[in-house]
């Protein structure tokens, strides 16, 4: 599963339009993809992300829709 680098997931979705900010985990392939659905999640242990009061960032899981390297939706 891919780490999404987004401090929650309503900054993940006010990103509709941008580029994916992310880390890849798997060894053995790539999981980001240009076109088609990605399923994430914020793992703040590993990151470090902080929310804007400066606490360890909440866990939170999505799928990401992607157009063109773009991000298309988020659910």
């Amino acid at each position: 599963m891919i780490i999404l680098n987004y401090s929650s997931k309503k900054e993940l979705k006010n990103s509709v339009g941008e580029q994916l900010l992310y880390t890849e985990t798997s060894i053995f392939n790539f999981e980001y993809r240009g076109d088609g659905i990605i399923t994430g999640s914020n793992r703040p242990s590993i990151t470090g992300i902080r929310d804007a009061k400066g606490r360890k960032a909440r866990e939170f899981f999505a799928r990401v829709t992607m157009k063109n390297d773009r991000i298309a939706k988020v659910e």
